[in-house]
């Protein structure tokens, strides 16, 4: 796929307001420490379409982002460590709750990991809550490029264990790293794919 335009379009925490149209939305989630906004550049080929901070969990609104006039890329904030008060948390975590289950132009949610730790109880959970309530989601790993290749297969290999004691199969995933950029094709054609694959049908 190739990135012709990328416009910022809204911000909210009320998924009721989100666009009206009936366009395909990708959305991406992570823990607040996952480099999301910068794999988001990188995807977009844009230095700060969504901004980036020192400073985790920063994003604490449904950001929509129209992407070739035809599909929306949705940056949510992150789960987990944010440096925000608990009653705040609350009220985004709440939101990102609403957003998976009512939003019916979600077609996707890529949930961030970061490749370099061991699978963490917060992100094995949130995907246990996104299968129980029939969310389709792949798994994007991040920050490949910190990792010698053999450590990175290893790495991707025990996170598929642990995955596979709870789930029938390992769900699709991307190795990503912002930095030099791979994973960038694989990610924008599969979300091609199923854009061509909702167009044929009724969306």
């Amino acid at each position: 796929m190739q990135i012709k335009s990328a416009e910022f379009v809204m911000s909210n925490s009320d998924v009721a307001k989100c666009p009206k149209d009936r366009m395909p939305e990708y959305a991406f989630i992570g823990r607040s420490n996952v480099g999301k906004s910068s794999l988001i550049n990188m995807l977009m080929l844009r230095k700060s379409l969504a901004k980036t901070s020192g400073r985790p969990g920063k994003t604490q609104l449904i950001n929509h982002f129209l992407i070739n006039k035809n599909w929306y890329l949705v940056d949510l904030p992150g789960y987990g460590y944010a440096r925000v008060s608990k009653s705040s948390k609350k009220v985004f975590q709440k939101f990102i709750t609403n957003y998976f289950e009512k939003r019916e132009q979600m077609v996707l949610a890529f949930v961030l990991v970061d490749c370099r730790h061991e699978p963490q109880p917060i992100d094995m959970e949130f995907m246990q809550w996104m299968g129980e309530s029939g969310v389709p989601f792949n798994i994007i790993f991040t920050k490949a490029d910190k990792l010698k290749p053999k450590v990175l297969e290893r790495s991707i290999q025990v996170y598929s264990e642990k995955m596979l004691e709870t789930w029938e199969e390992m769900p699709p995933y991307f190795i990503t790293s912002a930095s030099d950029s791979s994973g960038r094709d694989e990610v924008l054609n599969y979300i091609e794919e199923l854009n061509n694959t909702i167009q044929t049908s009724e969306f």
